[in-house]
């Protein structure tokens, strides 16, 4: 009797088991525990002050909440603001002008960077300028929206649309990144957050007081700096965290399997 020729094996797939999923889905969460935790409380904080900045920009535009308080704010001021204070003021907002500004930024960048042996308070200061300045311009030119009367301002008076100050919004991305780069390095931390929060306040300010702004403006300007400025840490941390082993581990979840059974 003739014998029948073998037949080939068979290939069955098998889907993993919910528990197997469950299991490699912790597993890969418990390797890369600081890359997400850094990745979703990043992202949250940079969500949310994009959101208050979108906020501050709607209510401009509708006349309406914070808008409100623009020029009670300016005529109280107007009312106790003086020659001397005029001066100090000027004197001071001027640090955050197109050139003391620039140079704060390179020489802090460079000092830190030659202080850690380490470019990357550089490069995170490039990134930061450079995405601050560009956000100043586009918000100025999509807003358009017009300064206090000259009336009310201190000279030098300036002819750009005044949503958001960059003023502002460059001296507080400016602080944050100085910050951020030093931290690893410094003592009372505290004190120097301090610091930089009353640095970035005060430039605001003195742009109301000025009447060179108003306090809508240099509210959108404190939300955008700060909300772009947390968005540069946040992608200087998440590259960190990749670079130090073992974080991440991109543990795959299972894929369905092949086993091979007999012919009959």
């Amino acid at each position: 009797m003739a014998r029948m020729p073998d037949q080939p094996a068979l290939q069955r797939s098998t889907s993993p088991s919910t528990g197997e999923r469950v299991r490699a889905a912790a597993s890969w969460a418990a390797a890369n525990a600081a890359f997400l935790a850094v990745l979703v409380l990043g992202g949250a904080l940079v969500a949310f002050l994009t959101a208050v900045a979108g906020e501050i920009y709607e209510q401009v535009a509708a006349g309406d909440g914070v808008e409100r308080l623009d020029r009670p704010l300016l005529d109280w001021i107007l009312g106790w603001r003086s020659p001397g204070v005029e001066s100090a003021v000027t004197a001071f907002t001027h640090v955050g002008g197109p050139y003391l500004m620039p140079a704060l930024a390179v020489v802090g960048a460079v000092g830190l960077a030659l202080w850690r042996r380490t470019w990357s308070p550089v490069v995170l200061m490039a990134v930061g300028a450079g995405g601050s300045l560009a956000l100043t311009l586009a918000g100025k030119e999509l807003v358009g929206r017009a300064r206090p009367p000259l009336a009310d301002a201190v000279p030098p008076f300036e002819s750009s649309p005044s949503f958001p100050s960059g003023h502002t919004l460059n001296a507080t991305v400016v602080a944050v990144i100085l910050l951020y780069a030093a931290w690893p390095r410094l003592r009372h931390g505290r004190l120097w957050l301090l610091l930089a929060a009353a640095f970035a306040g005060a430039m605001g300010l003195s742009r109301v007081v000025l009447g060179l702004h108003w306090l809508s403006d240099v509210m959108a300007g404190w939300a955008l700096g700060l909300g772009w400025a947390a968005f540069v840490v946040t992608g200087h941390l998440l590259l960190v965290v990749h670079r130090r082993g073992p974080q991440p581990r991109w543990h795959r979840l299972p894929e369905s399997r092949t086993r091979e059974t007999a012919g009959p």
